[in-house]
């Protein structure tokens, strides 16, 4: 690991840190988008599936846990606390992510690191990701279908899924913040140390690119152009706000 994926995981953390801390202090979710943390819940519950399966060191499988169980707990605060559920936009918050998941997980499919060609029983079955073979067995005169599956590109399609969709997943945010006008410190924070999380990203493929033999990690580098050109806006208007010492405000 280099230095500048390592600022990038500890940026992502103290956004997740910067976002927990307001609701939990003001047990308030005002400004922020449900649909956006439900998107992110989404990109690390498929991006980390192999996190029973697969060891890597102490510190990945750490990072893991930690982006699962805060985005898993701040959309359970948005929906189920009493408290919190009640300071929720709604009315703002009207994005349709669904059509987001639907677009990345079809991109998934068609556009992965692993292409693979297979064949299901007699029919030739043309398949980028996972190869699923229905093997009917009778055990204690039960029968039952096992379904063994290709690992390999089943990882692979919803790794590239969960790049892809985390490529867009501020976009609920940026929305209700451009609809709402006002941005408060502790939201416009958390999107500020979001963005400058995958900007040191970037930074950590560029310098593995020229460090490194064989990388080919396109997907990744890619998407992370697209999300960090979704934050530009909100850079811009962040800094007029610092530089004029006002309150940060985004055009409707």
């Amino acid at each position: 690991m280099n230095i500048f994926r390592f600022a990038g995981d500890m940026t992502h953390l103290i956004s997740i840190l910067i976002l927990l801390l307001k609701i939990y202090a003001t047990k308030s979710c005002a400004g922020i988008s449900l649909k956006t943390q439900e998107l992110y819940a989404l990109v690390f519950l498929t991006r980390y599936m192999d996190l029973i399966t697969d060891y890597v060191s102490l510190y990945n499988t750490v990072m893991k846990i930690v982006f699962i169980v805060s985005s898993l707990a701040i959309v359970w605060c948005m929906r189920r606390h009493p408290l919190v559920r009640r300071s929720y936009d709604k009315d703002l918050d009207t994005f349709r992510h669904q059509y987001v998941v639907l677009a990345c997980f079809v991109l998934g499919l068609i556009m992965n690191e692993k292409f693979t060609f297979q064949e299901v029983s007699s029919y030739a079955f043309v398949s980028n990701c996972c190869i699923v073979r229905g093997l009917f067995a009778s055990i204690n005169g039960i029968c039952c279908v096992i379904i063994a599956c290709d690992k390999f590109c089943f990882a692979k399609v919803f790794w590239a899924f969960s790049i892809y969709l985390e490529a867009v997943a501020i976009l609920p945010q940026l929305v209700l913040l451009q609809r709402s006008g006002n941005v408060d410190n502790l939201t416009g924070q958390y999107v500020l140390f979001l963005g400058a999380y995958r900007g040191l990203y970037i930074i950590n493929w560029i310098y593995r690119y020229f460090t490194e033999d064989h990388f080919t990690r396109w997907i990744a580098c890619v998407s992370g152009l697209v999300q960090t050109a979704l934050y530009a806006d909100f850079f811009y208007y962040y800094y007029l706000s610092w530089k004029t010492n006002t309150k940060l405000k985004l055009p409707a």
